[in-house]
C-alpha cells in the first residue's frame, strides 16, 4: 500500500512540474504582462467571443433593486 500511494505522489509532482513548465512558458510568451500580476484568464478559449461589461451595466443592477423593491411594497400591503 506504500508504494501506491509513492506511486501517486510520484505522478503528482509529474503533473505540478508540467503545469509549472505550461505555466512559465505562457508568462514567457506574454508581452502585454501589466504590474507583477498577469491575467492569464483572457487566454480561455470560451471567452475568446466575450465582450466586456457596458459603461452602462449600472443601469440594470438599479432596474432590478427597483424591481425587488416593486414586488416588496405590492406583496406587503
Amino acid at each position: 500500500m506504500g508504494v501506491i500511494v509513492n506511486k501517486e505522489n510520484n505522478k503528482n509532482d509529474e503533473l505540478s512540474r508540467r503545469i509549472d513548465a505550461d505555466l512559465r512558458e505562457k508568462l514567457s510568451g506574454n508581452s502585454e504582462v501589466v504590474g507583477d500580476d498577469p491575467d492569464l484568464a483572457e487566454d480561455v478559449e470560451y471567452l475568446k467571443d466575450l465582450k466586456k461589461t457596458g459603461r452602462f451595466a449600472w443601469v440594470w443592477a438599479v432596474l432590478i433593486v427597483l424591481a425587488t423593491i416593486s414586488l416588496i411594497f405590492i406583496f406587503r400591503f
